[in-house]
Parts: structure tokens; sequence; C-alpha cells
């Protein structure tokens, strides 16, 4: 059988250490059907092959993104959009701008507003919103979206004005005056001011409260859903995205993805997870395991949950083993005590299911290697590739455990402050000085052994792996103390791709490009090597190809 694809005069790089360099790929339907030299792969044209001339640029294996948030992501690419803005004239100019050209919207959301989009001595209230926008309620989320800034027209629709009570980890920051300031800390404190809006939390589906839609989405809003999840494949697609771990999901989201691909509009493959809350009891990782028989699919499957153990630093939510350096007294609240998180593990482990635990600090991350050994000791080792993601502080006690248990350490690029344009403040001072060389410690998890799976956490941050992957490559240090952990580009590829495969368990499958594999690769513009890793932000691929279709060319 003939190439359906061929790709010539290329810098090949397969992320295959027994063959790591070709000049030319022939594609055959889903397949690698031969690598090799120019020669050797043009021996596969047939008449109705399509050859592509890569012109010396890279070419490399499709994009892995480790973990990112698909629908949430799409739906955000309409919202008002902060990145950047500095001061108080600029969001008022920006909002403005913004308001006048939606006048329709019941809740106005904004994305990307820095922690100290103020000032770093003055933070942002409701009163500094109040005077840009007064009678429409509006809803500004700091790039983690764990902190949400809120006016008071909005404070008293959602009946948060003068507090409420909350379960652990989440908070509605109180003036003086006994009234809520504006500042909405975790989901319990801002999804009833997103519940203003007449899409309520479904453009959220299984990011927030790990249910289902209900009722059940007619078929005009299923539709309408449809077209939000394609927009969000399409811009992955664009980016060079084949294969997406998403971190949160539901049946729903599923049953979305389900419907695309029997309409041969499924762009990247797809894992998704049971989102597990902490309200929630242990009997309902049966839901888990059904989604997971249900779907096991090249293109599309389960098979993992996802929970939260803490919240995060800049908001004094994230978890750490001795108090912050600002506030003594205060090391942030665990959702799931050690115990139960345990629990949990143990249970979702014995099912035979993945488990994603995001943990932003080191107490956290030590609650959450405690249980996965503690699954280990109670069923025994298995593969079970568990994973901890973000890991933004460690303790150095607890940098060998990675390699140890076995546990992926699934990290942003685009996270550290400093990096893709965020402030160094308020998380330097929150964390000390004293803590600065164990923050994303990259190249310790490493040289220990741990494999690193790199994403963005779109849309937390940008989508654009190789602007992650400059800031892999470029990250500078807080201080002459902290170690270099700068990634080479070698390692950074590999986290993006072949380890990235590995944290999905299709290394056999995908994630390097090699004769039997499936076709998931990507063609980029430039020959990356030779290419400037301070300039890879905005570099688009020439094309992406997904199971062997080309997904996206421009």
């Amino acid at each position: 059988m003939a190439a359906s694809l061929i790709i010539t005069n290329a810098r090949i790089l397969t992320m295959d250490e027994a063959r790591p360099r070709a000049e030319a790929i022939a594609v055959s339907g889903n397949r690698i059907m031969r690598l090799g030299t120019h020669a050797d792969v043009m021996a596969e044209v047939g008449p109705m092959t399509r050859v592509v001339d890569a012109g010396g640029a890279s070419v490399i294996p499709g994009f892995v993104e480790g973990h990112m948030h698909l629908f949430a992501g799409a739906a955000e690419l309409s919202h008002l959009q902060l990145f950047g803005t500095r001061g108080f004239a600029e969001l008022q100019a920006r909002t403005e701008a913004y308001v006048r050209a939606h006048p329709g919207d019941d809740l106005i959301v904004g994305e990307q507003a820095d922690y100290v989009i103020i000032g770093e001595d003055e933070p942002l209230t409701r009163h500094h919103l109040d005077r840009i926008l007064k009678d429409r309620p509006i809803l500004l989320f700091s790039p983690d979206h764990h902190t949400a800034w809120a006016n008071t027209v909005a404070l008293e629709k959602a009946g948060l004005l003068r507090g409420r009570e909350l379960g652990p980890g989440n908070e509605i920051v109180m003036g003086p005056d006994g009234l809520a300031l504006g500042e909405l800390r975790e989901g319990e404190a801002f999804n009833p001011v997103r519940a203003l809006s007449r899409k309520g939390m479904r453009d959220r589906l299984g990011l927030m409260t790990g249910g289902e839609p209900e009722p059940y989405p007619e078929k005009a809003e299923f539709e309408s859903d449809l077209a939000m999840m394609r927009e969000g494949l399409a811009h992955a697609a664009r980016h060079g995205i084949t294969f997406i771990q998403n971190m949160d999901g539901n049946v729903y989201t599923l049953e979305l993805l389900e419907e695309l691909h029997r309409r041969g509009e499924l762009t990247a493959r797809v894992r998704v997870p049971f989102h597990f809350k902490n309200f929630m009891d242990i009997a309902m990782l049966e839901k888990a395991s059904r989604m997971a028989a249900r779907y096991g699919s090249d293109m599309l499957s389960s098979g993992f949950v996802k929970l939260f153990v803490d919240g995060v630093t800049d908001s004094g939510t994230a978890v750490l083993l001795d108090d912050y350096a600002d506030r003594p007294g205060w090391k942030g609240e665990p959702l799931f005590s050690p115990a139960r998180f345990a629990e949990i593990a143990v249970e979702a482990d014995r099912r035979g299911l993945q488990i994603a635990v995001h943990a932003i600090g080191d107490g956290a991350v030590r609650i959450v290697l405690d249980g996965y050994e503690a699954a280990l000791r109670a069923n025994g080792r298995r593969d079970s590739r568990h994973r901890v993601e973000h890991i933004e502080l460690i303790h150095p006690d607890d940098i060998a455990r990675f390699a140890e248990l076995g546990v992926i350490a699934s990290m942003q690029p685009p996270h550290p402050p400093g990096c893709h344009g965020l402030p160094l403040e308020p998380y330097l001072s929150r964390l000390g000085e004293a803590r600065w060389q164990y923050a994303f410690a990259w190249k310790a998890l490493r040289e220990a052994g741990a494999r690193l799976v790199f994403g963005t956490d779109w849309p937390v941050s940008d989508i654009d792996p190789l602007w992650s992957i400059q800031s892999a490559m470029t990250r500078g240090r807080w201080n002459d103390a902290m170690p270099d952990n700068r990634q080479s580009l070698s390692q950074s590829l590999r986290s993006y791709t072949a380890d990235g495969a590995y944290a999905g368990f299709m290394e056999q499958k995908t994630g390097v490009l090699r004769e039997g594999m499936l076709a998931d690769l990507c063609v980029l513009p430039v020959d990356l090597e030779a290419a400037d890793p301070a300039h890879f932000k905005g570099i688009m691929p020439r094309m992406t190809v997904c199971d062997g279709r080309v997904v996206f060319e421009g």
C-alpha cells in the first residue's frame, strides 16, 4: 500500500532513542509506515500520495498536553482578557471597552487578572470594580483560577456580601465593616457569582462539581456545547497538540467528545477523568470505574480520577508544611485530611484507576505521596503511574519519593513567577526566601529519577506548547542560591511528547515517531535546534497530523 502522506527534507526529531533522527517520514492510514532518508521514504510514493517539503524545518511528534481544561478553555476564549493589565486606569479602559461590545451579557467574566493588577501595595476590591461597573455583575478571575473578585451588585445578588459559611479551603474575604471586600477564594466562594449567568455552571462542565448537568441539555444546548468543544479542539490543533490529558470531566464531557468522534470531528486524542470532590462518598468511585469501562479507545478514554488537595500559594490556600512567610500561624487548610485522602487513594488504586492530584504546597505534596504509599502497601506494587499535578513547592525529603513510588511529576513551565509575564509578587513573599530553592524544582526531580510531564494548564496559561518550552529553557533564578532549573530542548520536548504519552498509558502507540506507531506529528516552520529559544513564543505549526489525518494546516 502506498503512503497517503510523505513529509521530506525535514529535520525529524523522533524522540525514539533507538533512532533519534530522520529526514523523511511516510504515513499510511493512521500509522507511520516508513522513516529514513529521502530516497528510502520516496519509495512509498503512489498516485494519491501527498508529498510535503518541510524546507529543512523540524518535524516532531504531536504535542502531548499533560494538563489542561479543554471545555473551560474554549469557553474563556470569548471572555474579557486581562493578561498583562497593570493599574486601575488600564483595567477600567479594557473592561469598559469589553462591556460596550457585550451589552447583552448578564455577567461580565474576566480572565487573567493578576493578584497585583492594581498594584503590589493595593489589593483589588469590590470598590475598584464598582467604580468601573456599578449596575451589572462582574467577576474577574486570577490566572490560577483559584481566586476571583466581584463587584458589590454581584456579591449582593449571590448572597455573599455579608459572608457565608464555607467548607475547608474556601473563603470570602471580609472587611472590618463586616462586609465582603470582593475577594473570593476557591470554588465555594465564587461559584454563587458564576451561577448568576444564564449558563450557570455548564461552561465548567465537571470542573467545579464533578457532577452532571441537570437537567440534561436539550438538543439546541447540546449542539451549542458541541460547538464550544469543537472550538477548543481546533485551538489545540492550531498549536500542534494531538493528545490532551484533560484535568476535569464527567460523563457529559465524554459524551460530547464521543459525538464529535462519531461525526469525524475529534481532532485530538483525549483522556477525561472522573473529578472526585471532597464532599463525595468514596462509593462514587464506582462511577469512575464505569467511565473507564465505557471509554477506552485510542482516541477517547477515561480511567483516571482527579482530585484537589489544596489551593494556590498567592491566595494563601496552598497547604505548606511550615507557616507562610507573610502570615505566621497559617499553613493552609487541606481539602482532604491525610487519612481521608489515603482511604480514597487505596480504593481508587484497588480499582485499577490512575490518580492525578492537584498539590501546590509542600504539605499537600506530602499528603498525596503518603496516600500513594498507603495504596502501594495495601494493594501491592503495580503499574499505576499515579501523578502529582503542579508541585510548586516540595520538601527536599520528598524529592526522591517520586522515583521510589513510580509517581509522575506533572508540571507546567509557564507557572513559575517571572515566566510567561507573571509577576514575582505576592508569590515570593508568601513563600519566603528560604524556600525558593525548592520551588518548581524541575532539576532536582529530574536528577532524582522522576519522570517529568509538561503542560500549560490552559486556560490558566496560554496553550502554546512552544512558549511553554521557551519558559522551560530560559527560566531565570530569583536569587544566587537557587539551582539553575533551565531544561534543554531535548528534555523539554521529551516531557511534551514521549513522557506525556507514558503518563497516558499510550507510550507504545504515540509520543514518538517510529514505524508502526500511530501517526501523530507536527510540522514546524523552523529548525528548532537552530532557533533561539527566547523567541519560541508564537511559532505556529505548518501542519498538525493526528491519527494520520491532517487536522490543521496553516
